[in-house]
């Protein structure tokens, strides 16, 4: 039995938890915000970001609505990006739209997780979107999904108060956050079904305080609007981009090889299995630890079981809760075994992050026994060991390789290397990341050369580089293939050098062609870090192999 001298801290503690859950919110939060900008300063951008950058960095809207007609999201985010980068293009100055937007989220999925299932359960839901690792590198980048995330809670917490406060206008914010949702993210749909189901939950639910006319009609004209907005962009964009093997425009754009274990696929995976296995996958990409999410997986599952047994006053709001969690993770495996949509442990489905951290924080505070101290305790040691122990998911580049030091080393050798109106050969991953800092954030109208290449020029120096649908990336057989292609479509003098610069998540070409190619045994090349490769050669070995 504990004297009374060691239970008075631990009561004191419990107290003043439970008493500045508010304040004990905010340093969270701000610890939240402090660590995305840490981990957004002193970093060169990565192909991703510096195409997004390419893309808002036109003239005006309609360049950029233009410039966005190729890329396989919806038009919202490189709008914003483009007035954003008006005020500055410095990497942390960038990524401070997301950091921003992320702190937006955090705060109101708190609120919103408070007013559903209790303040406890909402602080450590806080703890966890604020400090778990891949959540904060995730928002820590130029990248939709931080802005996205924020207007989709704020969907959910208006849409909360809407039908508790029997307020058209707040079923109006709810409304406008979920039709720009759709404009920021096509993930969204799932998202937007989801809520619609709540929603109706809500309003015919037995028991449910019944809601005025002038909300349901609001609701419903806000969910046909995002509906219409859905079909406008699928009929102006998603049904024009390339569908490649795919057996849906939708799965072709989600680029089909890099996610290709992300569908179900006929007669590869058992459909239980895979729903399994990749529900699993979820959790272990959100918590960035694979023993850890397997556990929280298993506490989600105890979390909606305990939302559905819940007693009390708001046994009712408690148990519409597990429904819309437990759909959301439904909607986004159907759309995966339909070819619609990318399931499991990526980025793309990075709105499960609200269902699961959802279920995850009930189960925290209940096993927990609702108590402040354990509650916030575990919320920390969850994070700690993900922090720790966690392990990066691909692609990444480490922060070492990633240095903006290494790529002021790379740029300061090509100036100091190549002449000007040099030639400098790369793939695609690399030409936007070598465009962004070469070009000086500079606007770049890149020119088709042939099917396999494309051009642009800046700094003195001639870029040239494969397309999306030649290379994204560098292999030793698809280089070798377009070495000599590329001499004989731009003409190159014999004795001209070729620049090949590879930088972003896989930099090892050189490395490959040394030990796959007997040609290049002897080859040398200057590394900047593992992620930042350059080597030359000559249009003559270019064009002999």
């Amino acid at each position: 039995m504990p004297t009374e001298s060691e239970a008075r801290p631990r009561q004191s503690t419990e107290s003043w938890l439970s008493a500045h859950s508010g304040l004990t919110a905010a340093i969270v939060l701000l610890a939240g915000f402090w660590v995305r900008l840490w981990t957004a300063h002193g970093t060169f951008l990565n192909p991703d970001e510096a195409m997004l950058f390419r893309l808002a960095n036109q003239d005006s809207l309609v360049g950029v609505y233009r410039a966005s007609l190729a890329d396989p999201h919806p038009p919202l985010f490189n709008s914003l990006l483009h007035f954003w980068l008006g005020l500055g293009t410095s990497e942390l100055w960038l990524r401070l739209m997301s950091i921003i937007a992320a702190a937006v989220f955090c705060w109101v999925f708190f609120r919103w997780l408070t007013l559903v299932t209790g303040r406890l359960c909402g602080l450590i839901g806080l703890i966890f979107v604020s400090l778990l690792p891949p959540f904060v590198r995730l928002s820590a980048e130029v990248r939709q999904y931080a802005v996205l995330l924020a207007l989709l809670v704020g969907a959910l917490y208006f849409l909360e108060r809407a039908m508790a406060e029997d307020s058209p206008r707040l079923m109006m914010a709810s409304a406008t956050c979920l039709c720009l949702a759709v404009l920021e993210h096509y993930s969204t749909p799932f998202f937007a079904a989801g809520i619609g189901v709540y929603a109706l939950l809500k309003i015919l639910w037995p028991g449910q305080t019944p809601v005025s006319r002038k909300v349901v009609a609001v609701l419903i004209v806000g969910q046909s609007v995002a509906l219409a907005v859905l079909l406008l962009l699928y009929k102006t964009h998603i049904s024009h981009l390339g569908q490649g093997e795919s057996r849906t425009v939708m799965q072709g754009w989600m680029s089909e090889f890099y996610l290709r274990r992300s569908y179900y696929e006929t007669g590869r995976d058992n459909p239980l299995l895979f729903a399994i296995g990749h529900s699993f996958g979820v959790f272990q990409f959100i918590f960035g630890q694979l023993a850890v999410g397997d556990v929280a997986g298993l506490m989600f599952l105890a979390g909606v079981g305990l939302l559905w047994r819940a007693r009390g006053e708001a046994r009712t709001a408690l148990r519409q809760l597990p429904v819309f969690v437990v759909l959301l993770f439904v909607l986004a495996c159907g759309a995966s075994l339909a070819h619609v949509y990318p399931y499991g442990g990526t980025r793309h489905t990075a709105y499960l992050i609200i269902p699961a951290i959802t279920g995850v924080s009930f189960a925290a505070a209940r096993i927990t026994g609702e108590r402040w101290t354990r509650g916030v305790v575990l919320a920390l040691a969850i994070v700690v060991i993900c922090a720790v122990f966690g392990k990066q998911h691909q692609p990444y580049m480490t922060r070492a390789d990633q240095s903006r030091e290494r790529m002021n080393e790379a740029l300061a050798f090509l100036r100091g290397n190549v002449v000007p109106g040099g030639l400098i050969f790369t793939d695609l991953q690399s030409s936007l990341v070598l465009g962004h800092y070469l070009c000086g954030q500079k606007p770049i109208a890149a020119q088709a050369v042939s099917s396999q290449f494309e051009t642009f020029s800046c700094g003195g120096y001639r870029v040239v580089s494969a397309n999306g649908l030649t290379a994204t990336n560098f292999t030793p057989e698809v280089f070798l293939r377009l070495e000599r292609d590329l001499v004989e479509k731009l003409r190159l003098k014999p004795d001209e050098p070729i620049w090949v610069f590879q930088a972003g998540w896989v930099a090892d070409l050189p490395e490959r062609l040394r030990s796959e190619s007997p040609d290049f045994r002897d080859l040398q090349f200057h590394a900047f870090g593992n992620k930042i490769k350059i080597f030359k050669l000559t249009a003559t070995d270019a064009a002999s192999r």
